[in-house]
Formats: structure tokens, C-alpha cells, sequence
């Protein structure tokens, strides 16, 4: 098996499978994303260069994780630019916390990741105590 450089140019289907995501995601997001550009060779076949890919990584982890939607993401890129989606894709992104936890980000990073994880619980038990009801209704009316 031949295994790419760090620096390599990725076909979408690489992409794909490195970011477990679709390939039909990976175009819909460049509709979305000015800022993503994948070089374009003869016949369409698009090739993404690594700072393409760090970028993806952080919508993906903004869309997915922070439970941001595509206009948030934007914005969020828009407010702090793509080099900062970029260097956060690996990490937890700063600009979803509040000024008061910048101040002491080390000491509350655990409390803040729980409260995230509690505040996402939440929503998640209100949304599925809300599809058990309309289930019921569902079946009552049956």
C-alpha cells in the first residue's frame, strides 16, 4: 500500500474516508464554505490540500460536536476567520467558551466540558421525551 506524505494532495474519496464523512457532505460544505477550495484537475476530480483538510476537520467538529448549524459555522469563520477553525481542529475550540472561562481555561477545562456534556444531555432527554410523546399520540390515534 502506498501511504501519502503529510503535505499530499487528497482525492475526495481519501477525505471521505479519513474524516468518516460522505463524499456528497465533503461538496455540499464547498457550496457552503467559500473557504473551502479544493484544487480542481481534467474531468472534475478534486484534489484537497492539507489546510483544506484541517479546515473540514473543524466544521466537522463545530457541525458535530459543538452542535453548531451551517449558518453558526459561518458565522463563527466569519467572526474569527478559517486559520482559527484550522488551528482549533484538533483541539477544543476557545471561541465557544465565555469571557469569565478564557480568564482560567486550564482550571475549568474539566468543569467546562462536563457542563457542555450536561447542558447536550439535556437537550438530547427533552428531544427524546418529546419523540416518546408523539409516538403515543402517533399510536392513539391509529
Amino acid at each position: 500500500m502506498n501511504i501519502k506524505s503529510p503535505e499530499a494532495f487528497r482525492t475526495i474519496s481519501e477525505v471521505s474516508k479519513d474524516l468518516s464523512l460522505p463524499q456528497h457532505v465533503l461538496r455540499f460544505w464547498e457550496t457552503k464554505f467559500a473557504q473551502i477550495k479544493p484544487i480542481k484537475r481534467g474531468g472534475g476530480r478534486r484534489y484537497y490540500r492539507p489546510e483544506d483538510i484541517e479546515l473540514l476537520k473543524g466544521i466537522k467538529y463545530l457541525l458535530y460536536n459543538d452542535g453548531y448549524t451551517i449558518r453558526g459555522v459561518q458565522k463563527v469563520i466569519k467572526e474569527n476567520g478559517a486559520k482559527k477553525i484550522i488551528s482549533k481542529s484538533n483541539q477544543n475550540n476557545d471561541f465557544t467558551l465565555d469571557k469569565y472561562e478564557h480568564m482560567n481555561t486550564n482550571q475549568n477545562e474539566n468543569r467546562h466540558q462536563s457542563i457542555i456534556a450536561e447542558s447536550k444531555r439535556k437537550k438530547l432527554m427533552t428531544v427524546l421525551n418529546d419523540l416518546v410523546e408523539l409516538k403515543k399520540k402517533l399510536k392513539q390515534g391509529d
